[in-house]
């Protein structure tokens, strides 16, 4: 009989965070498979109930290898033999996890997972892309642009940000053009680009996630207490599902018309990335002018302290009944008929 899956890890900057998540959303799932993707690239079959500690010095021992397929039928394969996994859940920040390069996969094989597909999620890794696509769609943005040696048409303070990444890695506050240019080269972490935006003074962030099963729903809005430098930080992020963590959120205090638009805007958003499971949307507001700021279609703890008091345990069996109620995105050999077991033993035949 096939079970879920928890996919986590991967070659990324967030790869321990994503460990972390990914434990965590296996652990409340129960039975399922968990599959981690070390710093290396390679796939992995690991115990369910392990702990981030036995990560510390890569793979742990009992693990088993797998073999990924990328072809209809394929999918991940341990000593010749397919995988029986119903849906994957994925729990995999940042980097390749995130920006539609293992979404593009798991299309190839036709398997059905949580977050937007390989286009959505390319989409909403690239800051630029993003938010024009968001004020295309007539929503409020702020301006935004790639770096380059032309000073940018708005006054600093400036924040610079990597165009592909999230999780407030590699994001800085500057006083001038000059100092921007200055950090996006000697920092590793805008080596595919930057885009520089004004610095709002005063500036409130707000985050709330997104879901559309059981039924259309936004979670709390949130209002994290910034960071020094006002800058929302990677703790915050991705901590705030640990009680234990220390992270110090706060329920927003919105005029109601603020409240319905912050909710409106999350899910014309989420709409156009084409999420499944859990998406969190981020706002800045200066005054009552609101702007959309950017999505994170694979949000640390899957936004779980937003949605209290619904428990993570019923987040995540409503994103496996989302996935096993739909079907793939492209490709799909995943049916009721066994078609895509069959041509996966077909294919460990070959291998063989």
């Amino acid at each position: 009989m096939p079970h879920p899956a928890v996919l986590f890890g991967g070659p990324s900057p967030e790869h321990d965070i994503s460990i972390t998540t990914g434990l965590m959303a296996a652990r409340t799932l129960g039975e399922v498979y968990a599959l981690y993707w070390d710093k290396t690239g390679r796939f992995h079959l690991v115990e369910a109930g392990l702990e981030p500690a036995d990560f510390v010095d890569g793979t742990p021992r009992k693990a088993r290898e797998l073999h990924f397929v990328a072809e209809p039928g394929g999918g991940f394969l341990l000593k010749k033999k397919p995988v029986d996994l119903s849906v994957i859940v994925l729990a995999t920040h940042g980097g390749p996890g995130e920006d539609g390069t293992l979404q593009g996969m798991l299309d190839l094989v036709g398997y059905r997972y949580s977050g937007p597909g390989q286009a959505g999620s390319a989409l909403g890794m690239d800051k630029l892309a993003f938010g024009a696509a968001v004020e295309r769609l007539g929503l409020p943005v702020v301006p935004r642009m790639l770096l380059d040696e032309q000073a940018p048409p708005f006054d600093g303070p400036y924040i610079v940000k990597p165009r592909f990444g999230g999780s407030s890695i590699g994001i800085e506050v500057v006083d001038d053009h000059a100092t921007a240019v200055a950090l996006a080269a000697s920092s590793p972490h805008h080596g595919d680009g930057t885009v520089i935006e004004p610095f709002l003074v005063g500036v409130r962030d707000l985050q709330v996630a997104v879901r559309f099963h059981p039924e259309p729903q936004t979670s709390m809005i949130e209002e994290p207490v910034q960071a020094a430098g006002g800058v929302y930080s990677y703790q915050q992020k991705y901590l705030a599902w640990d009680e234990a963590s220390g992270v110090s959120n706060r329920r927003a205090d919105l005029p109601p018309h603020l409240d319905t638009e912050v909710r409106r805007m999350a899910q014309v958003v989420a709409r156009m990335i084409g999420i499944r499971g859990i998406a969190r949307v981020d706002f800045l507001l200066m005054g009552d002018d609101l702007h959309v700021n950017e999505i994170n279609t694979i949000p640390g703890s899957l936004s779980g302290s937003l949605w209290a008091p619904t428990t993570r345990e019923e987040l995540l069996r409503d994103i496996v009944a989302e996935l096993e109620a739909g079907s793939a995105r492209r490709y799909s050999t995943h049916g009721a008929d066994g078609t895509a077991l069959r041509n996966a033993r077909s294919i460990a035949s070959k291998l063989g």
